[in-house]
C-alpha cells in the first residue's frame, strides 16, 4: 500500500507546478492557485503515509522524480517547453533512477 501512496503523492506533486503555471496563463488565477495549494497539501499527506514503510531517501527521490517527469511532460505538451536531445536524455535518467529505486527496495 505504501507504494500506492507514494505514486499518488507523486501525481499530486505534478499538480502544484501545473496549477502555478495555469494561474499565470489563464484568467482563473485564484482557482489555479487554490488547486496548487491543495495539490501541495495532498502530496505531502500521501508522502507522509508512504514514508511509514518506505525509507525516507527512497520515498523522497521517487516522489520528486514523479513530479519532475510529470512537470517535464506537461510542460512540453501544454506549454510548448523546448525539447532537445540533452533534455530528453536527462529526463530518461530520472525515469531510470525512479525504476532503480523501486527495484532496489525489498
Amino acid at each position: 500500500m505504501a507504494w500506492i501512496y507514494l505514486i499518488v503523492a507523486g501525481l499530486f506533486e505534478i499538480g502544484w507546478p501545473l496549477g502555478l503555471k495555469f494561474s499565470q496563463t489563464t484568467a482563473h488565477k485564484t482557482a489555479w492557485m487554490l488547486f496548487a495549494v491543495l495539490s501541495m497539501s495532498a502530496s505531502g499527506l500521501f508522502l507522509w503515509l508512504a514514508q511509514k514503510s518506505i525509507p525516507m531517501g527512497t520515498a523522497y527521490a521517487v516522489w520528486t522524480g514523479i513530479g519532475a517527469v510529470g512537470a517535464f511532460t506537461f510542460g512540453i505538451v501544454l506549454f510548448k517547453d523546448p525539447v532537445n536531445l540533452f533534455r530528453f536524455l536527462s529526463f530518461t535518467f530520472i525515469v531510470i533512477g525512479i525504476i532503480g529505486l523501486k527495484l532496489s527496495h525489498p
